[in-house]
């Protein structure tokens, strides 16, 4: 992976925090990162190039007024005042190869001087276990502060960790074997046809970047909620809340382009097209 800078701009030594999605259903940690990139009013510092990401190109995703700049694949934004920096991923990582990617992704927060990583991730609704929606959306938590995956700092925010995570539990220990670079037998995971229903958590991208994160040393923090395909965006506003409280980023719960909350990126304006024809009905 290589990090290539925009003319004219340098690193921000001091930007210690790494936020970045984890591609899963309905593109739900991808639109929390557009929210946080478009509120935090970052900069584009580079972008990074990586063999196992497909490649892609549009236009200039957060604007106000597009100005004709090519969005990529991948691409980082920070800012010194808030010491962050964020990580929009725009396509796939080749089947096959997340396991890799994740190795990469987690090479270059550890070589410039990231500490913390906040990856921003969905899980499908068909998978969850005794759904309770009294108290509506609910912010699962997978933590590298203890071996049970558990954060005090996340429980005191009424977060709940992924109780399907067990570090001894197949999926889990065959990642943390690789991620920390000891060999693995061939068959110590199944063929994909072959997985079963706890399998499931270990195979998402989510978990091999937070398998490898937490091999280079860094503390990792998951923030993970349910939904299904379809217009996701309460789902964005509720993780993109969820990282503004872990991180102290002061961002209210406006909703709107108000000032001091949250900004809706150009982008977004087609994201699900237009509305249907009233004359229809």
């Amino acid at each position: 992976m290589e990090f290539i800078l925009e003319d004219g701009k340098h690193p921000h030594d001091d930007c210690s925090t790494l936020i970045m999605p984890a591609l899963s259903i309905g593109n739900v940690g991808q639109l929390a990162v557009d929210l946080l990139i478009s509120s935090l009013r970052e900069e584009r510092a580079g972008y990074l190039d990586d063999p196992y990401v497909l490649p892609c190109v549009g236009n200039d995703a957060y604007g106000p007024i597009p100005q004709g700049n090519l969005a990529l694949p991948l691409e980082a934004y920070d800012s010194s005042s808030s010491r962050l920096t964020l990580i929009q991923q725009r396509s796939p990582v080749i089947k096959g190869m997340m396991i890799q990617f994740a190795k990469d992704m987690a090479d270059f927060a550890a070589s410039s001087g990231k500490r913390h990583v906040v990856v921003i991730s969905s899980l499908d609704f068909r998978q969850w276990q005794n759904i309770d929606m009294s108290s509506g959306l609910q912010i699962q938590y997978l933590s590298s502060a203890n071996t049970d995956g558990t954060d005090n700092e996340c429980e005191t925010l009424g977060w709940k960790r992924l109780k399907e995570y067990d570090p001894t539990q197949r999926g889990w220990k065959y990642l943390s074997t690789v991620a920390e670079g000891n060999s693995v037998e061939e068959d110590s995971m199944p063929s994909e046809h072959e997985l079963g229903e706890e399998d499931y958590y270990p195979s998402l991208p989510f978990a091999a970047l937070f398998s490898c994160f937490k091999a280079k040393g860094l503390q990792v923090t998951c923030l993970l909620c349910y939904c299904s395909e379809g217009d996701n965006i309460p789902e964005a506003f509720h993780l993109a809340e969820a990282a503004s409280r872990l991180l102290g980023l002061g961002l209210n719960n406006v909703r709107g382009n108000d000032g001091g909350g949250w900004v809706i990126p150009i982008s977004w304006k087609s994201l699900y097209g237009p509305p249907p024809d009233m004359s229809l009905f």
